[in-house]
């Protein structure tokens, strides 16, 4: 595909997420009028700005945001990220995607998203810190536990975590503050656990795919081979798991690049992120081969896992890759065009609203540790994570399999023509909306 047909693609995440809406509503026989818009528009859009003293005792503006899309199911819940290119529609988008995952896997939250637009890796360690508070301290009573509770994501962890909880803390005394944050250090009520819970979610989704679905030629992930896009938090632990499982990293990347070793063994990821941690990036690492990160998602392998940005898999480059099963550990990583062309191709696709939800999960694990005043075991939040992570899937493929069954219906043979044959995508954001939808009108529209 040439690079004029490439540009031809809308790459906007709102547009993104308003194709796989629309696709999964065709698939409904009728939803209330009026339903539809009050399901996509967000509940509201905070955009701040705010000034920073930065190290060298200059002054910096910043803008930060915040998305509240729905609240049907109970308080907004989502990360905030801090990256120099995020905009507002991202944060739309993935507040719109957070609202699917709670609904998809019975979690009583709303979605939603923050943002400062920063580049964390050229900021100290003081200058993040300041404009942490300062974020939090123009949200004030716009978050809360019962309002909308932030969460680590890109360039932000337990550290960033606790600068907000001390923050809201400070703002709010004399009350139980720390559900108004999750994803803190464990000292502060963090939750075991929720470091990896992106990860570890991530893998028991694909493990339980890989097990009852009978479209693929393994049945395990003993024995495959898999490419990672992406070695942060989510890529890093999701290797480190699937290779525990018996899988051959053959792949992994960073910002700098990819490494590569196709060897029975795949790739020593000890010696991998040791040199990592050391020279700041994976390229270079003696005995693989360096490739580019586009290179790495054309790899033959049985799974490739986009663990990284959004938009990596487009109309471009989606009909080179060779895996035999796409799982989306990365928020928005497919287009819709990608997800056409994979589907034709038979190429299995995890999407993100399903393979990634285990964050959010344990997010809502350590919600509710906090409120009871209580710290459970390690392994009690992994048993919860991996039955609420089976169970979707299982919800997932049945009506993936009811949807099916529509179709060879003469009366769908329309809606088979507009939007075509169902996938796990549709069928994962079937059940949100409908979820959703059902949950709205047993509350009824107030006043």
């Amino acid at each position: 595909m040439n690079e004029t047909q490439q540009t031809e693609e809308n790459l906007n995440p709102l547009y993104i997420s308003k194709c796989q809406f629309d696709r999964a509503v065709m698939q409904f026989d009728e939803l209330k009028r009026g339903l539809l818009e009050f399901l996509t528009t967000p509940k509201r859009i905070i955009e701040v700005h705010f000034p920073i003293e930065m190290d060298d005792g200059s002054v910096r503006m910043f803008k930060g945001i915040r998305v509240l899309h729905n609240q049907v199911l109970g308080p907004g819940k989502g990360g905030v990220r801090y990256h120099p290119e995020v905009t507002v529609d991202e944060v739309i988008a993935l507040a719109t995607w957070m609202t699917w995952k709670c609904a998809l896997v019975d979690i009583p939250f709303g979605g939603a998203k923050g943002a400062v637009i920063c580049d964390a890796k050229l900021l100290s360690t003081a200058e993040l810190r300041r404009i942490s508070r300062r974020y939090v301290s123009e949200l004030d009573d716009m978050i809360g536990p019962y309002i909308d509770i932030p969460a680590p994501d890109m360039y932000t962890d337990q550290h960033t975590m606790a600068w907000f909880y001390d923050t809201y803390d400070k703002l709010h005394p004399g009350e139980n503050n720390r559900p108004a944050v999750t994803g803190k250090p464990i000292d502060l009520g963090g939750s075991f656990g929720r470091t990896e819970a992106t990860g570890r979610g991530c893998l028991y989704v694909t493990e339980r795919y890989i097990t009852v679905a009978d479209n693929l030629p393994f049945d395990s992930l003993k024995g495959t081979t898999v490419a990672i896009q992406g070695a942060g938090e989510v890529g890093s632990v999701v290797a480190r798991l699937f290779k525990e499982q018996g899988a051959s990293i053959i792949a992994i990347s960073d910002s700098q690049g990819s490494i590569y070793n196709d060897n029975d063994n795949g790739l020593n990821l000890e010696q991998a992120f040791e040199f990592k941690q050391e020279h700041g990036t994976v390229v270079g690492l003696p005995d693989t081969r360096t490739i580019t990160n586009e290179e790495l998602l054309e790899l033959e392998c049985d799974i490739l896992i986009p663990a990284a940005l959004g938009r990596q898999i487009h109309q471009g480059n989606a009909g080179n890759v060779k895996a035999k099963l796409v799982v989306e550990a990365a928020n928005g990583p497919l287009t819709p065009a990608a997800d056409a062309i994979l589907q034709e191709n038979g190429v299995i696709v995890i999407p993100d609203i399903l393979a990634n939800v285990g964050g959010v999960t344990v997010s809502y694990f350590e919600w509710v540790q906090n409120i009871e005043n209580q710290q459970w075991e390690l392994e009690e939040v992994n048993v919860k994570l991996k039955m609420k992570m089976q169970h979707a899937v299982d919800k997932v493929i049945a009506q993936l399999h009811r949807l099916n069954e529509q179709q060879e219906n003469p009366d769908k043979e329309q809606t088979q023509n507009v939007c075509g044959k169902p996938d796990l995508r549709t069928a994962a954001v079937f059940l949100a909306i409908d979820k959703l939808a059902n949950v709205t009108m047993e509350r009824g529209i107030w006043p």
